[in-house]
């Protein structure tokens, strides 16, 4: 009785770790996390490359920040010099985009990574963004 009860449960754990390997809803992962899509969002985050330009680079810095009420801050500096903007962000329905909207324009991204330490992102014209928390 007791061998078939280990074996069960052994059943059980393989099928559920293999259901949990097709959760992952970004092309780049992660697979599976206990921490919601808008936690795992929310917070700063530092630009380290767009494109094939990493940062920071020669002073220039970018920045972007997540509120849980949907305000968006994105900001640069360069050298002694700095400045920011404030929008908004959201979701797509199906949470596989991230919607930014600063000075009334709206910006998507294609969600590519989303982890509580890095941010994956491609734009419009298939540039990728890579950030990662502060």
């Amino acid at each position: 009785m007791k061998n078939t009860r280990n074996t069960l449960f052994l059943a059980a754990a393989i099928i559920t770790a293999l259901n949990f390997q097709s959760c992952g809803k970004y092309e780049d992962g992660p697979n599976f996390s206990l921490r919601t899509k808008q936690n795992r969002l929310l917070g700063d985050w530092e630009v380290v490359r767009v494109g094939n330009q990493t940062f920071p680079q020669n002073d220039y810095s970018i920045e972007m920040s997540f509120d849980k009420n949907g305000d968006f801050e994105f900001s640069y500096s360069y050298a002694t010099y700095s400045d920011s903007y404030q929008g908004s962000w959201e979701f797509s329905g199906d949470k596989e985009d991230l919607e930014l909207t600063l000075d009334n324009e709206v910006q998507d991204f294609e969600i590519l990574r989303l982890t509580n330490k890095e941010l994956w992102l491609e734009d419009e014209v298939n540039q990728e963004w890579r950030l990662e928390a502060k």
